[in-house]
């Protein structure tokens, strides 16, 4: 990846050097730099990103394609990659699958090339990797012409990650999403604090972890749960353990708890949106909501 440029310095830069970073955005697609650039200057860092995907909407159809194709199969091998995408396909997983999943990937790379003419293009660090998957098998089916505009509204969000990491500016684009949680106790009416949790991905084979947290006096994570970059798509879970928390609270005489962990199963399908599990409990009860 580049150094870190600013707005300010791209708006006064050479055409040659504009189109050389657009290049890096476009997986060497400079011919969008270079037409964007007679749009300059640009006011925000978004309006940038808006002027170069206003560019690849004026190319000729088959300068799209084209750029369509100069994006690599995904899970094809990472050795002959570009380094935006390499390291994009190692943060989704995609350079240590599983040979069933390996073997799927390849399938699906096969089969969605011989019906739409163009590799499968997906803004991987916006998903899961189960979630890339059921992509795939939701997309195989469509026509070709509308899988030639997801292909660009993918770039889209594959340039817009790839312009943030490396710029500096005024109006940046909305691109991280974020997850917190909140348990309150309405038997004791007040914050829970000290619940311990655990923040799980959920796929096919089962569970991984991701996060281990503890409430504060506030009944919150000290921090979200995930922040500053895109949520992927996917299944997740939190599991609560209000066991321990009640145990202090409960007559001793009651030897065996009501509830112990509670576990909150949940999707997640907006990587940019704000995901707040808010948890209500009694030693008895509880209530799951998204809040805000």
């Amino acid at each position: 990846m580049s150094a870190r440029t600013s707005l300010a310095a791209l708006n006064a830069a050479p055409p040659e050097a504009f189109a050389a970073f657009a290049a890096e955005l476009f997986e060497g697609a400079a011919w969008v730099g270079a037409r964007a650039a007679a749009a300059r200057p640009f006011a925000s860092v978004a309006a940038l990103h808006e002027g170069m995907m206003a560019a690849v909407a004026a190319a000729a159809p088959e300068e799209r394609r084209a750029l369509i194709r100069g994006f690599p199969d995904l899970a094809a091998g990472l050795g002959a990659l570009a380094p935006d995408s390499a390291a994009e396909h190692a943060g989704a997983g995609l350079d240590r699958l599983a040979p069933d999943e390996a073997e799927a990937f390849a399938r699906f790379n096969a089969a969605y090339r011989a019906r739409h003419g163009i590799p499968f293009v997906l803004c991987v660090r916006r998903h899961g990797r189960e979630a890339i998957l059921d992509s795939f098998a939701a997309r195989l089916a469509n026509a070709p012409e509308a899988e030639e505009e997801a292909a660009l509204r993918e770039i889209g969000y594959i340039a817009r990650l790839r312009l943030v990491d490396r710029i500096e500016g005024p109006g940046l684009p909305q691109v991280a999403g974020r997850l917190s949680t909140h348990v309150l106790d309405t038997h004791a009416g007040r914050p829970a604090a000290g619940v311990a949790l655990r923040l799980y991905a959920v796929g096919r084979a089962g569970r991984t972890l991701l996060d281990t947290r503890t409430t504060n006096a506030d009944g919150r994570t000290d921090t979200p749960l995930l922040s500053g970059a895109p949520l992927r798509t996917g299944r997740y879970e939190i599991a609560f353990d209000l066991g321990p928390y009640f145990r202090a609270r409960v007559d001793a005489a009651v030897a065996t708890l009501f509830l112990d962990t509670v576990p909150v199963r949940f999707g997640i399908d907006e990587p940019e949106g704000h995901y707040h599990v808010a948890l209500i409990a009694t030693p008895w009860s509880y209530t799951v909501y998204r809040g805000s």
